[in-house]
């Protein structure tokens, strides 16, 4: 089964390669055959005289969860995805997965697969050897002169260029994940002094330096060596980029530098249109593919900024459009629809305040950016985050922008991504906030990040989340968790007997997927309405079409959702509603009521048809979310669930109660 499962694997991506792309991959998987059996090329003299491009201005007055993370450090207690303060050591032992204490050998890092179900969850180790808690390091020392902090960057430095030489172990077997260390790498470079700082100052200083700088080189290489090819549309392809890029541009020690710079810039410019819709949406729709994509494109922004040649107009105006994307998602209470796959996955270890929001702090960023009061008035502070990235003067600047602010005039429709905002008062404490998905399964043959989601949506009033994308759960753990956190069933919309609108082929694999049609959408003072179908089921008897229609009344702020199966017989269906974690769900005489502290939303439920309530359920799975990658805490799921003929129209409504 296993070996069927990567035949199929392969088959996906082979047909939604070009025949350039076959080409290229053709070439790159000779080469690196022929690296391997002729050995590593010898790392080339640095030249130190060559000046770096400073694209970090530190504001050593920024407050922020650092210090808390820096000390944990010290003390040997590393936070890992859903492990808190776990005692790896210092160091800990990078080659270990610190979730299961699974201990990879150093064989060629780049023979290494993770694909088949049987494998455990590589993402914590490669989560730990990302070095984010170095960069919490790097600011502890910059905040307060405590050389110890910076001792402990030497030390734990020393002691992964020993334990993780090129290219063995399973930090050398993922081009992204190179990519993300190296851009950790840059950051904590620049927060020390650059080749210049107090770390480097004794021979055995000199001798790290040397080290590090030759692993630079290496990590480069690897990436230009090992770049997803533009066929393999998930956004690891613009975090190699990236990556390179930065590295390219903070260490210019070596001729390849510019190499490895016009391969970042040139591959972006190219990549960037094809991964993210001129309306800011990332193609994977993925809320997490968002964030991490805004992550490495912003710092690749801001490093060449620094050299003196920014990126194209165009690349910048897609990056501003993912920030208003966010933004207009974004509830008045910060909140932000999970749709697809979500990860955990900060690309720097910049880090928030404790309890911060990560979309805010990429509003506040963008906010400076692009000089956008909106952007400033979504992220309502400025955050350590972006402090640390735009320097002393950005308090300043963004308290301008502040004072230019006024309501949202963010735009509401995103056809090309497939997400469209309805409600009323929006940004306001009475606000009514819809987000429907209307878009794709994901991006490429594998749409290996999407879930079966369409026509699904979000709700929140005043701020508070009612209706609900539960999330992710886990992508390596029990498949049970995966298969469900991903399928229809889990997701705000109508499930065609106990099928999901996609076929999958595993764990990041759709066989078969479906598309969506937008019939119409309007809106106006008195409300919006939105009309949209899928072809997902029409796989099954009778051909089924789920047709969905969203209408906001501004009088009443009410809404009502309209759902017919076009098909040519009767079909047992069921419509799922997930509930945040917070809400409190009661059976009421027409459905059910919902409280979420002091807010009250009321749901007219169809006549007809058996409601269940469900929570913590896992016969069948229902009454969970996943806020955090490899967490679930229960919730409350109601569903309808009752037969639907041809001309049938199943009609649930939300009021304030």
């Amino acid at each position: 089964m296993a070996d069927k499962n990567r035949v199929g694997w392969y088959w996906k991506r082979l047909r939604d390669m070009s025949v350039s792309d076959i080409v290229g991959r053709a070439g790159s998987t000779a080469a690196q055959v022929v690296g391997r059996y002729r050995g590593a090329v010898p790392v080339p003299p640095f030249r130190l005289d060559r000046t770096g491009a400073r694209w970090l201005l530190p504001e050593v007055s920024a407050e922020g969860d650092f210090m808390g993370v820096a000390d944990e450090v010290m003390s040997g207690h590393w936070r890992v995805l859903a492990l808190d303060q776990a005692p790896l050591g210092l160091p800990p032992d990078w080659n270990c997965n610190p979730l299961d204490g699974e201990h990879f050998p150093l064989n060629d890092g780049r023979t290494l697969s993770r694909r088949e179900d049987g494998s455990g969850d590589i993402k914590y180790l490669w989560t730990l050897n990302r070095h984010r808690e170095l960069v919490s390091l790097g600011l502890a020392w910059r905040k307060t002169g405590c050389r110890d902090y910076l001792d402990a960057i030497g030390v734990l430095m020393s002691d992964w260029l020993e334990k993780s030489p090129y290219p063995h172990g399973p930090n050398w077997s993922s081009a992204v994940e190179v990519a993300l260390r190296l851009m950790n790498w840059a950051t904590v470079w620049q927060l020390i002094g650059g080749p210049n700082s107090a770390l480097f100052a004794e021979p055995v200083g000199k001798v790290l330096r040397s080290d590090w700088l030759g692993s630079v080189w290496r990590h480069a290489e690897f990436i230009q060596a090992h770049l997803s090819r533009p066929a393999s549309a998930g956004s690891d392809r613009l975090g190699e980029l990236a990556g390179l890029y930065v590295a390219g541009a903070t260490w210019p020690y070596w001729s390849q530098a510019k190499v490895w710079r016009a391969t970042g810039r040139d591959g972006l410019e190219q990549e960037v249109p094809r991964q993210i819709s001129a309306d800011g949406v990332v193609l994977e729709h993925s809320m997490a593919a968002q964030r991490m994509t805004w992550d490495v494109l912003s710092i690749a922004a801001l490093a060449a900024r620094a050299t003196g040649r920014e990126f194209s107009h165009a690349l910048g105006c897609r990056l501003e459009a993912m920030a208003e994307y966010v933004a207009a998602v974004m509830d008045t209470g910060g909140n932000v629809p999970q749709f697809g796959d979500s990860d955990d996955g900060d690309a720097l270890g910049l880090g928030q305040a404790a309890g911060g929001c990560a979309y805010r702090s990429m509003l506040a960023t963008g906010a400076l950016l692009f000089s956008r009061p909106a952007f400033a008035r979504k992220a309502g502070m400025l955050d350590p985050r972006t402090r640390w990235l735009m320097g002393v003067d950005a308090a300043r600047q963004f308290n301008l922008l502040l004072l230019k602010a006024f309501p949202s005039t963010l735009r509401t429709a995103f056809p090309e991504g497939g997400v469209y905002v309805l409600g009323a008062h929006l940004d306001t404490p009475l606000e009514w906030r819809i987000v429907a998905d209307a878009g794709a399964l994901g991006a490429g043959a594998m749409a290996e990040h999407g879930h079966a989601d369409a026509l699904s949506f979000t709700l929140s009033v005043s701020g508070r989340e009612f209706l609900v994308d539960p999330g992710s759960g886990t992508y390596h753990g029990q498949r049970a968790w995966r298969d469900a956190f991903r399928s229809t069933a889990l997701h705000n919309t109508l499930v065609i007997g106990s099928e999901d609108q996609a076929v999958s082929g595993g764990r990041f694999l759709w066989k078969r997927k479906y598309a969506v049609s937008v019939i119409r959408w309007e809106s106006d003072a008195d409300g919006d309405v939105l009309v949209a179908e899928h072809d997902g089921y029409r796989r099954l008897s009778g051909k089924p079409v789920h047709r969905r229609t969203w209408s906001f009344d501004r009088k009443t702020d009410s809404l009502s959702v309209r759902d017919e199966v076009i098909a040519t017989m009767p079909q047992l269906v069921t419509l799922c509603w997930h509930f945040g974690e917070d809400c409190l769900v009661a059976r009421s005489t027409k459905g059910v009521a919902v409280h979420n502290g002091p807010v009250r939303v009321d749901m007219v439920l169809p006549s007809g048809g058996d409601v269940s309530i469900l929570q913590a359920s896992e016969q069948p799975f229902a009454g969970w979310i996943s806020r955090t990658y490899d967490r679930r805490v229960p919730a409350t799921t109601v569903t309808w669930r009752g037969t639907l003929s041809p001309g049938d129209v199943l009609e649930t409504e939300f009021r304030k109660g």
